[in-house]
Order: C-alpha cells, then structure tokens, then sequence
C-alpha cells in the first residue's frame, strides 16, 4: 500500500503547498505512482495544474457525500506518474458540512482505502489551521511532514501541531510517524536564518532533513504558468533542492 504524507503547519505561508507540488512532482519523475491530494480550501495546488473550469467534482463531494468516490475525481495531470484530487472552495464549509457526524474524522482514511493500492505515494496539501480537514489528514497518513519557514516566529505554533500529532497517534491512528521537519524559503545570506535553522536543530534534532529549500524566484513563479519548477526551470536551485529532498524523503520511508 502507498506511504501517505500529510503536509502541515497551522502557520500559513511557510510553503506547504510548494513544497507539496514540487515534491510530488520529484516522485513522479523517479517513476513513483503519486497521487496528490489538495485539502486546501484555498485549492492553490489545483490551480497549478488545471482552470477552475475543469473542475467538476472536488474533495468536498467525497468528504461530505458517500456517493462520491475518490476513484472518480482522481485527475491525471501532464506530468507522468502523477495524478491531483483537486479542491475548491466548498471544501471550507466541510467542517459545518460533518458537524455531530460520528464519522467525520475518518471520512479522508476511508476515501482513500480503495485507491492506495495503485499509488506508490500519496501527498497531501493541509490547510492553516488544525481544524477538521487536518485532523482527517493525519488520521489517513502513515506520515508527517512539517514545512518550516526559516523566519521569525518560525516555531509558531508547533507546539500545538505536535499535540495534535500525539493525540493522533494516541487513538485513532497509532501507526502515524513524523518523517521529519523541512526548513523552507531560507535565505543564506542572513544571520536570521541561519539562526531560525540552528533553532530548529535544536528542537527537533534528526528529523530535520539536511536539505534546505532556498527562497527561489522560479519556486514563487512556476505556479502561474501551471507548471512545476521541473518543467519550469528545471536547472534552478529550486528544482535541485526538491530533487534533493525527494531522495531524503525516499530514504526515510
């Protein structure tokens, strides 16, 4: 069955969706069956890979709906090897949506059961916030992954994520691991984040990967061109550092 990673962080703009895009995309070139899976209301991963328009059905019809299979939303995309479930902007009335449902928190995991076989690895875009969709994500995974942004007040709130991991783990999902913690949009040419970076280290010891995603105009640009930064400027840093991190990823699972 596939290794399924959820990437989160309740602190917005520290690169959860870039790095899950890109990762993703890492996957697929080495020949990895990969699903990635956009529980990000804001649907900013969709859009990197198709117009609204050619969205019929979202992850929201199959969270709020049983009728709806994930089979049936699945998208292919023009990179081989990787397949989107896209969202949109419904998504963020799901919480309301499962109010008082006794199932509400294994709606994703039960989703994705019938899938997980034709997939190598599944990624999973999060919102900001460790709300409903999150919970269902952790509750799916085998895995963690936490994006940190190498700024201040980096560790904002991740006290919190990690209590939300170990009641995870306490009850409904006792197999769920933190692969580690990826710091992001680092600029080495600051005393700050070479400071944030240390911070980190400090906390969280061997679970930082070794591989640091540099700030890179190509990362921020690809998006709008409906491109990963592979296809978009393959011979960036960005591209490099994803290559990198995909490699450490494989390694760890």
């Amino acid at each position: 069955m596939a290794t399924v990673i959820a990437i989160a962080n309740q602190k917005g703009g520290v690169g959860k969706t870039t790095t899950a895009v890109n990762l993703a995309a890492a996957f697929a070139r080495k020949k990895k069956r990969t699903l990635l899976i956009d529980l990000d209301p804001q649907a900013n991963t969709t859009l990197t890979f198709f117009s609204l328009e050619e969205v019929s059905q979202s992850i929201y019809d199959v969270l709020a709906d049983h009728q709806v299979k994930m089979a049936d939303i699945v998208k292919p995309t023009k990179c081989p090897n990787l397949c989107v479930v896209p969202s949109k902007i419904a998504l963020a009335k799901l919480e309301a949506t499962l109010v008082g449902q006794f199932d509400a928190p294994y709606r994703l995991k039960d989703a994705l059961a019938p899938v997980r076989d034709h997939f190598d690895i599944i990624l999973m875009d999060n919102p900001p916030a460790l709300g409903l969709i999150t919970v269902n994500s952790l509750v799916a995974a085998t895995h963690l992954l936490v994006p940190i942004q190498a700024a201040y007040y980096a560790m904002e709130g991740c006290d919190d994520l990690l209590e939300t991991l170990e009641r995870i783990r306490a009850r409904p999902n006792p197999e769920l691991q933190l692969l580690g913690v990826v710091i992001t949009l680092f600029d080495k040419r600051t005393n700050l984040a070479r400071d944030i970076h240390k911070q980190v280290c400090q906390v969280f010891g061997a679970k930082v990967f070794k591989t640091v995603i540099g700030k890179n105009v190509r990362l921020e640009e690809s998006p709008a061109y409906k491109e990963t930064v592979f296809t978009y400027a393959p011979d960036s840093s960005g591209a490099e550092d994803y290559e990198h991190l995909a490699r450490e990823v494989l390694q760890r699972v």
